[in-house]
């Protein structure tokens, strides 16, 4: 039997509704908070692994919070390598080491996995297949050597939207890191299209909209032919410079097609902060990517 390397963690706690990728195909995945009465932005503290506990949103009187639950990360071989496929377990247990045996579909898939490494300069968003007894599995690949950090959604039937995340290590070559810098300008050009952000503030504990305007790079006329991506017209997922604050951002209206899509959210304090937004056009995903400073 192989050997199995063992991560584990305790809790980083989320509230919100993740939404699922459907399948299509996905464009620019590496690189590149929901408000409104009826959305909400998740967010995930420091993991207990580094000495902190998640934040926590109200629950009901007898729902369980993300305390409750633990994550194993393991791989199927000892070492990770980078640009080598590597299968990876996730198995979900409560805080008797109980697995948890039922979760439900959170915009169509009982889990969604973000993976970005520690200069922020690659993103992934992918979803493990649930096998039974707790426990997923997914085969994934990592771009180059170095930490990276894995964040696994997923909603316990009876309980809240939890987010549990760890560091793993990669062998392999690593890559210059790259400064994670505020964008001077709100622009970026993607796949042909022309993505431009503005923020309606920038102080950290306060409700901040951001809008997302998308056009074609070419003509400059607005894109409005946007597909549901993600059960809506776009996801957002904002991560702090050290990857220890976690926002997962649903749109103000999901039904929404373009040209703008707007998201609302509260960054839980001051820093730098790097944003990927997340769409779908004519059957292709795009994520696009930036770096905002938070006073």
């Amino acid at each position: 039997m192989k050997r199995k390397v063992m991560m584990m963690l305790t809790s980083a706690l989320a509230i919100g509704v993740l939404s699922a990728c459907g399948s299509a195909k996905e464009s620019a995945h590496s690189d590149s908070g929901q408000g409104g009465s009826n959305h909400a932005s998740h967010t995930a503290a420091p993991s207990a692994s580094q000495g902190a506990h998640g934040a926590h949103a109200g629950h009901a009187a007898n729902e369980p919070s993300a305390d409750s639950y633990k994550a194993d990360f393991s791989f199927a071989t000892e070492a990770v390598t980078a640009n080598d496929k590597s299968d990876l377990t996730i198995r979900i247990t409560d805080d008797n080491g109980k697995a948890v045996q039922d979760f439900q579909v959170s915009h169509e898939k009982l889990m969604h996995l973000i993976a970005v490494s520690k200069d922020l300069s690659y993103f992934s968003h992918i979803h493990p297949e649930y096998q039974g007894d707790g426990t997923f599995t997914i085969g994934t690949t990592f771009p180059s050597g170095g930490e990276y950090k894995l964040f696994a959604d997923f909603v316990p039937k009876g309980g809240s939207s939890t987010t549990l995340s760890e560091w793993v290590k990669v062998a392999g070559e690593a890559k210059a890191p790259e400064a994670v810098l505020a964008d001077t300008e709100l622009t970026k050009v993607i796949d042909g299209k022309e993505i431009k952000l503005a923020l309606s503030g920038t102080k950290a504990k306060e409700e901040v909209m951001l809008t997302f305007n998308i056009a074609d790079a070419k003509t400059k006329e607005g894109i409005s032919d946007l597909e549901q991506y993600l059960g809506a017209v776009g996801h957002v997922v904002i991560l702090s410079e050290d990857a220890e604050q976690y926002l997962h951002v649903h749109p103000m209206d999901e039904k929404a097609k373009g040209p703008k899509a707007e998201f609302m959210t509260t960054f839980p304090k001051s820093g730098t902060y790097k944003i990927w937004g997340q769409f779908q056009r004519q059957g292709t995903i795009f994520t696009v990517p930036f770096v905002v400073r938070i006073d």
